[in-house]
């Protein structure tokens, strides 16, 4: 099957002329669907997931999955230009979701066509998957059940073709500390908001001991605080939320019961989900980027790592400085070499 970078281009046109806010990429799919279908291929479809994968499953090859997203945020402030009238200009791409993450979608795809029509040692699977922008469950995480264990996953996002070894996750806790109520002007009652800026103190000086070489530190930042009904009224309770960016050396749940082993507040996390990650600078494909020339490096920014439980590395076409911005665009050579430098890294990978 041969798709010119001409065909990709109009793909990816397409698919910005069509708004696609999470939760909301019905039509998107509709359109992307109907575009493989047109071309020969015959993709897999749950939700507003879609896949393609290659035959021989069970046939004890290692699987290597390529993902990008299909959904974006609303546009920025700012725009100058309509955000969902695709417009090609001094060798350019401009629209909503041409950088985050149209580009990496279609320079999958052309990758997948080029690996897929020659032996490899691994089966291949495409994916165009939704919620991203939300880590929502009817995203990635939902058709995993379908295509069954991945063994390697490339997480297409606007990286430049650099690979982002390491990726930082996201924890919010939501703390009370508790207390007895008193009148402020005599000596009763037990301080809620004492205790709170106790704990405080302690989530802003703790350091964790694993230190990434990437990310480096976990880093936590006490960022809301809601306590008192009058001034006269020692508080009973006192309510805060933290901040936490793990560092792809402790999983969120060890982090969590670090933070509760030293502090005397109630500690509730929003959500377990969205876990920090790295591969080893060892791992086949991060040798063989570094072989081409390819940078590693530590990713601020989450993705589809997020909620995914097997090995990733994260890199696409585009620059993440682009992401969430008005006027945003991809030059079409990113593509061209987005396409090309995915076939360098993984034709003939064994992992």
């Amino acid at each position: 099957m041969e798709i010119r970078t001409a065909d990709l281009i109009a793909l990816l046109k397409g698919m910005v002329a069509i708004p696609s806010l999470s939760r909301e990429e019905g039509a998107v799919a509709d359109f992307i669907e109907a575009w493989l279908c047109a071309h020969g291929l015959v993709p897999q479809r749950k939700g507003n997931n879609l896949w393609l994968e290659q035959p021989g499953r069970g046939d004890g090859r290692p699987v290597l999955l390529l993902n990008g997203h299909i959904d974006t945020v609303k546009p920025a402030a700012g725009y100058t230009r309509d955000p969902f009238a695709p417009v090609e200009e001094d060798g350019a791409i401009y629209g909503l979701g041409t950088n985050d993450d149209g580009a990496s979608v279609v320079s999958l795809l052309g990758a997948y066509l080029q690996l897929s029509s020659r032996p490899q040692p691994y089966r291949l699977i495409w994916s165009a998957t939704a919620e991203e922008e939300v880590c929502g469950v009817n995203g990635i995480e939902s058709i995993i059940p379908e295509i069954g264990p991945i063994d390697l996953g490339i997480i297409g996002e606007p990286t430049g073709m650099q690979m982002a070894v390491a990726e930082k996750g996201l924890l919010v806790l939501d703390c009370t500390a508790h207390g007895v109520s008193g009148h402020a002007a005599r000596n009763e009652g037990v301080n809620a908001l004492y205790k709170a800026l106790d704990d405080i103190s302690w989530i802003r000086g703790y350091q964790f001991e694993k230190v990434s070489e990437f990310l480096g530190p976990v880093k936590m930042t006490a960022t809301m605080i809601d306590c008192g009904s009058q001034h006269n009224v020692v508080p009973a309770e006192c309510h805060f939320v933290v901040d936490v960016r793990p560092n792809g050396l402790y999983s969120n749940q060890e982090i969590v019961d670090i933070i509760k082993e030293h502090v005397g507040c109630e500690v509730k996390p929003r959500s377990l989900r969205h876990n920090s990650s790295s591969i080893p600078v060892e791992h086949p494909v991060v040798k063989r980027g570094l072989a081409l020339g390819l940078e590693a490096f530590g990713s601020p920014t989450t993705s589809n790592q997020t909620v995914v439980d097997f090995t990733t590395l994260k890199i696409g076409p585009g620059q993440s400085s682009r992401s969430h911005t008005a006027d945003e665009f991809i030059k079409l050579s990113e593509i061209c070499e987005g396409v090309e430098t995915y076939v360098r890294l993984l034709d003939g990978l064994s992992f």
